[in-house]
């Protein structure tokens, strides 16, 4: 089992973490990474582009000019795509770029990401992250003491929201706070994903944040195994020709089909 060091917020060591049995077995699978951050920057798109096509375009209602004897190309409208101010060709449109991906598939990609993260030692365990008055101080002093406060991309993750800390760490321009995930719907959560663990430089996790990711993400869900039915057993090849055998024995014997010419051979 990986073992994690507990700091607080000087950077001393405080205490040890022992990671749970799946997410220190988690293993970072590239097909559902790709998947899980395009399925996130696709989901993150508003679709609300429109261009207008030659349809639409105000104007350009008489043909600019007869159809014959000019020595021009025929035109119908000053409106088509190959004109200034004219519409657009095969135009956008308003449309949704949503995915859909399983949720087992996307926690194996979050569970995956945190323990490369692990593994390449970019993780910081913290005892606790809160601050009594919102203060940009506070939290500099706080990255200071871990060592991240010029790491270009810190991710910092909290068990549940709180106005004050996320106020203190806001005007931090590299800092990116998101909270452990809930079971409560109703709890105000802004729970990480797969992008956010790939792209941090260093992540700073609360040690009862750390807690809730292993109790709803990574705890061991046993399945109970549906009782098989005992296969019956395949008959030999040497038992399926006593069967037959048994069977033509008891049957009655058929009488022989002889031809016309035959018989008669036989009467005569």
């Amino acid at each position: 089992m990986a073992t994690l060091e507990i700091k607080d917020s000087k950077g001393k060591v405080v205490g040890k973490h022992e990671l749970g049995s799946v997410l220190a077995s988690a293993v970072p699978l590239m097909h559902l990474l790709h998947q899980a951050v395009v399925t996130e920057e696709a989901n993150s798109r508003q679709g609300t582009q429109s261009a207008k096509t030659r349809s639409e375009t105000r104007g350009g209602g008489r043909k600019p000019y007869k159809q014959k004897k000019t020595g021009n190309a025929r035109q119908g409208t000053i409106r088509a795509p190959q004109y200034a101010h004219g519409g657009m060709a095969l135009a956008v449109k308003p449309r949704d770029y949503s995915k859909k991906m399983n949720r087992r598939e996307r926690r194996a990609a979050i569970l995956g990401a945190i323990n490369a993260q692990i593994e390449a030692g970019n993780v910081i365990v913290a005892d606790k992250i809160g601050f009594a008055s919102p203060k940009t101080k506070d939290a500099q002093a706080f990255l200071a003491g871990h060592g991240v406060l010029e790491t270009r991309r810190v991710l910092v993750i909290v068990n549940t929201h709180d106005e004050s800390t996320w106020r203190s760490f806001r005007n931090l321009t590299n800092v990116e706070v998101r909270t452990a995930p809930s079971q409560d719907a109703a709890a105000k959560t802004n729970a990480f994903s797969a992008r956010d663990i790939l792209i941090a430089h260093k992540i700073v996790v609360a040690a009862d944040a750390l807690q809730t990711i292993e109790s709803v993400w990574g705890s061991e869900v046993k399945e109970a195994a549906a009782p098989v039915a005992e296969a019956k057993p395949k008959a030999t090849r040497a038992k399926k020709a006593e069967t037959a055998e048994v069977a033509a024995e008891g049957a009655p014997e058929k009488p022989k089909r002889t031809t016309k010419k035959k018989a008669e051979e036989a009467e005569g």
